[in-house]
């Protein structure tokens, strides 16, 4: 990783296209449960970050590929730390719904 990896920003519509094309994948919304409600993309599973120990209720095998967005991509970095952190070995910080392109489900 260079220096400007770190400024560089997540791409959420490539996180999601590669989402979509990869078996089994988790979706992973950490925003809050009402941030959610209000819309979120399809086939999300909703696990806010204050909650991120629940995980496994969503990916039980530390070896799902999981795809973590929040409004932004401040809540998803820490995120998926955590989520390593906990022996998740296939963690993608995607970023922010905010620069989502596509449709959104209420």
């Amino acid at each position: 990783m260079g220096f400007f990896d770190f400024f560089k920003q997540a791409d959420i519509n490539q996180g999601v296209k590669e989402y979509t094309a990869t078996p089994g994948a988790v979706l992973l919304d950490v925003r809050t449960s009402e941030e959610y409600r209000g819309g979120h993309i399809p086939g999300s599973k909703n696990v806010p970050l204050q909650a991120i120990d629940k995980v496994a209720s969503v990916a039980e095998n530390k070896d799902t590929v999981l795809f973590v967005y929040c409004y932004s991509g401040a809540r998803s970095r820490q995120a998926a730390g955590l989520l390593q952190r906990m022996g998740y070995r296939n963690v993608n910080n995607i970023g922010g719904i905010a620069a989502y392109a596509g449709k959104v489900e209420v």
